[in-house]
């Protein structure tokens, strides 16, 4: 039987502003949509906190014994520089920058975006479509729109007629924004007077002459608006109707407050029951920007090639660290933060290990079926990860006291702490049994760490001459090691 017969989720709806009873539209079935990456530079370290917390959700329902379909689209035309219908488009301008084809720069960077997130261990997800793979289902998607009287063409390009779909008050329902009050902050912009209103947006747009990527539409050769591919290619793997919607929190408005009008102007409907938002990655309490420098790449936050951290962090440190934070919080990255998810996650491995060797008893002093069932209560009330990892702490707990002879427990009972302890920590959280070592610095780090070890074991045994020997040399080699109540961390 699965298990999600036994499992009641509860999932924070940002339509609502409530968690609600997850009660999928088919049972035992589950449609998510993610909106994907815009392949026109490195993937950003926020984005992929966003795609990790919804791999994890993935994971969390196939566990459970659904059938899920996890669509992720790839966006590789039609986003312009703005977010709106001004500028370039973000993958024609690196493209021009470099003097070569737009669709080098999409492989590009789909094949970085692809290496990133398997370096941290992400699933792949089940349909990956991409926008220019989807022209005609976009296409007759306008052609709905039009037809039901919610859509212009001029010059060639068709808008979105938002103050005709608002009649019924529905546009802002996902933002709670008014068009009232949108209308009053909107200024007025030269080169918009193809619109009705500033708040209408492009369906197609008429490409110009130096425009490279153009698809032949009947309005006009051109492109089509990067809010309306995502509508085309979730409708088209889901239905018109699905359970999950899923991205990032800076797309709620207006991509996904425009997804759901152009839904309903298409289909009369609002096509998903349950929107989620993951939430910013921040870098030292501050927002994370290239322009400012305050910015760090994934990669350069493994290997330690940059002057914000002391050290490279394996992916399993990085993603332990992202998962002890609510998919719906603010999460500030630190180096503190960093180094304390570096400790926790070799307790956490340690204690696994640890496992395989524990006598067993008689009988439990530990009630192992209360404590997994707090496991799945955590995942359960909307997909709590920090709560999941203070109940795994208690496990590695319960595993100390069993190995020190303070508890029992029954090799029934043992046998499922394991298979529980494993379950969670790398089928659900995604973290790895061995971290991997993708550079030099993070083999040093290990090399360090023994040292410390070592130290630390010269000091109880009063041997200071070897002590300061290993603290001395260390430090000589641009290695220092910084002594604290929690024990001994080093810095470059």
């Amino acid at each position: 039987m699965p298990l999600y017969k036994d499992q009641t989720i509860k999932i924070y709806n940002t339509l609502s502003g409530e968690k609600e009873l997850f009660e999928p539209l088919t049972k035992g079935y589950v449609g998510m949509y993610v909106c994907g990456p815009t392949v026109y530079s490195n993937v950003h370290l926020g984005n992929v906190r966003t795609f990790m917390s919804f791999d994890m959700i993935f994971r969390y329902f196939q566990h459970l014994g659904y059938k899920v379909r996890y669509v992720r689209n790839i966006t590789d035309a039609g986003h312009l520089e703005d977010d709106a219908d001004r500028g370039e488009d973000k993958i024609t301008k690196k493209a021009r920058l470099e003097s070569i084809e737009p669709m080098e720069i999409v492989q590009r960077y789909t094949v970085d975006f692809h290496n990133v997130l398997n370096t941290f261990n992400f699933l792949s997800p089940s349909i990956e479509p991409t926008a220019t793979g989807h022209i005609i289902e976009q296409i007759e998607l306008i052609q709905n729109i039009i037809d039901n009287g919610f859509a212009y063409i001029k010059n060639g390009s068709v808008y979105f007629d938002v103050h005709k779909y608002n009649k019924n008050n529905e546009y802002g329902i996902l933002s709670k924004r008014k068009l009232e009050d949108l209308i009053h902050n909107t200024r007025a912009l030269d080169g918009q007077s193809d619109k009705k209103n500033p708040q209408d947006f492009a369906l197609w747009k008429r490409a110009e002459p130096t425009h490279i990527m153009r698809w032949p539409s009947p309005w006009s050769d051109g492109f089509p608006g990067w809010h309306l591919e995502c509508t085309a290619m979730s409708t088209k793997y889901l239905g018109e109707k699905f359970d999950i919607h899923g991205g990032g929190m800076d797309l709620k408005f207006p991509h996904h407050e425009c997804e759901i009008a152009q839904n309903q102007a298409a289909k009369g409907q609002s096509p998903v029951k349950y929107w989620m938002h993951a939430n910013m990655l921040e870098l030292n309490g501050s927002r994370m920007s290239k322009s400012s420098g305050n910015y760090i790449n994934p990669a350069e936050l493994i290997s330690g090639d940059n002057d914000i951290m002391s050290k490279g962090y394996s992916p399993s440190v990085v993603r332990f660290f992202m998962m002890q934070a609510s998919y719906r919080s603010v999460l500030d990255l630190t180096d503190d933060g960093l180094m304390g998810a570096e400790k926790g996650l070799h307790r956490l491995l340690d204690a696994i290990k640890t496992v395989e060797s524990l006598k067993t008893g008689n009988t439990s002093t530990i009630d192992i079926s209360e404590w997994q069932q707090k496991c799945y209560d955590s995942m359960n009330d909307d997909f709590n990860t920090p709560i999941l990892i203070a109940h795994l702490f208690e496990a590695v707990k319960f595993i100390n006291q069993i190995k020190a002879e303070k508890a029992t427990i029954t090799s029934a009972d043992l046998e499922l702490l394991k298979n529980t302890l494993n379950t969670f920590t790398f089928d659900i959280l995604g973290l790895e049994k061995e971290s991997k070592s993708n550079s030099g610095a993070e083999k040093l780090a290990s090399a360090v760490q023994i040292l410390i070890e070592l130290r630390k074991e010269a000091r109880l045994n009063k041997d200071f001459a070897l002590s300061d020997k290993i603290r001395d040399e260390l430090a000589e080699a641009g290695i220092q090691l910084n002594d604290g109540r929690d024990g001994t961390t080093f810095t470059y």
